[in-house]
């Protein structure tokens, strides 16, 4: 072909495929002009000052890479049109405060976001925005020092679950807050990976897969959260030094905690209310699909003490050599069962003559210390024959396992290792009242 018939091919191709996009109903709305007053009042604007943004759609991917202040007044919107990140953030001493940014694009591998921040951006807040239909609602690339306050995320929910994004992410962050979100319909409401020493506080998280997941991040503190209406309230994972404290955890999924390789960390004042378990389409439960309201696998050396755990088919379950855990001061409540110990050690479950409240506890206590008399083992050979071989419960009222359950009690050396509470509680311990710790 001669070069005059190739100089026309582009464009003929060009409109024909911008006709069948037409078509087909999935032309992509224009990109921002070059000349767009938004645009120009951010390339104008002098570092450290503040840009106001009017109120009104602005169709805009915006960058903000200098100490600026991006401050919306009431109706003011960004709407990135699908593509990309709405407003990115490649500079220090940035401020963005009360807009509403809309419609990022869908490209998990390109993390596209509501906000992003670069890893070379240090002193930043987001705050007091509302951010929506966007893929990660924020999502903090290797910075330092960012504060993420008060803001609202809706995720996308027209995507499958594992096809969306995190309400905010952080990776390799550290020294950051994250306060006062109220975020839902993201895959994770908050995802923690390789940060150290933040500080996660005080957010408002449903209608997710994990309220709050963290991935081999240390020193970070967790506290006054509450998740509902997930598959798990906080799954903590290959981490250490966590400080896990006043967090709750209400009618999850699955699991209210979920602690699966952590070590030397605190656990500490959190309510778990109702896990209910996975139901099958005629609302059975799943075998094997319990509700647990802490999950503790392959964890140790942690102190898990003065938590609540309520109404789940299990209260606590804990395996896999999660061995020296100081566990004092909880109350188990109203469980189906109480504890699940498969362990091949037997454990103490006090410290310092305090142990835990168990609302099946039948001792007494002649002295009136408020301590047990004897001791409480939630578990014995019988039960941990069952979890083993399940369909052994056709069994559970024979001859041959009451003859079981009366051997162990009159001859403890027939018991297998397990748990023992030495100083049960006879009262639960107080917790602070809080209105977000009951259901509507």
């Amino acid at each position: 072909m001669n070069a005059h018939y190739r100089r026309p091919l582009v464009p003929m191709l060009l409109a024909a495929l911008l006709l069948a996009a037409a078509a087909a109903g999935t032309a992509a709305p224009p990109l921002a002009a070059a000349d767009d007053p938004l645009l120009q009042a951010v390339a104008a604007a002098p570092p450290g000052s503040t840009v106001t943004v009017p109120p009104g759609v602005h169709r805009v991917n915006l960058v903000l890479d200098k100490p600026i202040t991006l401050l919306g007044q009431p109706g003011a919107i960004l709407d990135g049109g699908g593509r990309g990140d709405v407003l990115r953030i490649g500079g220090s001493q940035v401020t963005v405060r009360g807009l509403t940014l809309r419609h990022s694009g869908t490209d998990l591998t390109a993390t596209d976001a509501g906000i992003f921040v670069e890893r070379r951006s240090v002193d930043v807040t987001i705050a007091d925005n509302r951010i929506e239909h966007s893929l990660f609602g924020i999502y903090l690339d290797g910075a330092t020092r960012v504060r993420v306050e008060r803001n609202t995320i809706r995720g996308m929910t027209t995507l499958r679950v594992p096809d969306r994004g995190d309400g905010i992410h952080l990776w390799n962050d550290t020294g950051c807050s994250i306060e006062a979100n109220d975020i839902a319909g993201s895959r994770d409401g908050i995802y923690v990976y390789v940060s150290p020493h933040n500080v996660i506080a005080r957010n408002r998280i449903r209608d997710v897969r994990y309220g709050i997941h963290y991935m081999y991040s240390n020193d970070n503190t967790v506290a006054g959260n509450v998740s509902r209406d997930s598959v798990a309230g906080y799954a903590l994972m290959s981490s250490a030094h966590l400080t896990v404290r006043d967090n709750i955890a209400l009618d999850e999924r699955s699991y209210g905690f979920l602690l699966n390789y952590i070590s030397y960390s605190e656990i500490a004042g959190n309510q778990v209310r109702g896990v209910r378990g996975q139901h099958d389409a005629r609302d059975a439960l799943i075998e094997g699909a319990d509700g647990k309201g802490m999950f503790v696998y392959l964890s140790q050396f942690n102190s898990i003490r003065d938590n609540l755990l309520a109404d789940a088919q299990i209260g606590i379950h804990m395996t896999a050599g999660s061995e020296h855990n100081r566990v004092y001061g909880n109350a188990f409540k109203a469980n189906r069962v109480q504890v699940k110990y498969v362990q091949n050690i037997a454990e103490e479950w006090s410290a310092r003559g305090r142990g835990n409240f168990w609302s099946d506890y039948l001792g007494w206590d002649m002295n009136a210390d408020g301590i047990g008399d004897i001791p409480y083992r939630p578990n014995d050979g019988v039960d941990v024959l069952l979890w083993k071989y399940p369909t052994a419960r056709t069994l559970m009222s024979s001859p041959s396992i009451l003859l079981l359950r009366y051997v162990q009690r009159a001859f403890p050396v027939f018991t297998p290792p397990s748990i023992e509470d030495s100083h049960p509680l006879m009262q639960p311990p107080l917790l602070p009242a809080r209105p977000d710790a009951q259901r509507d």
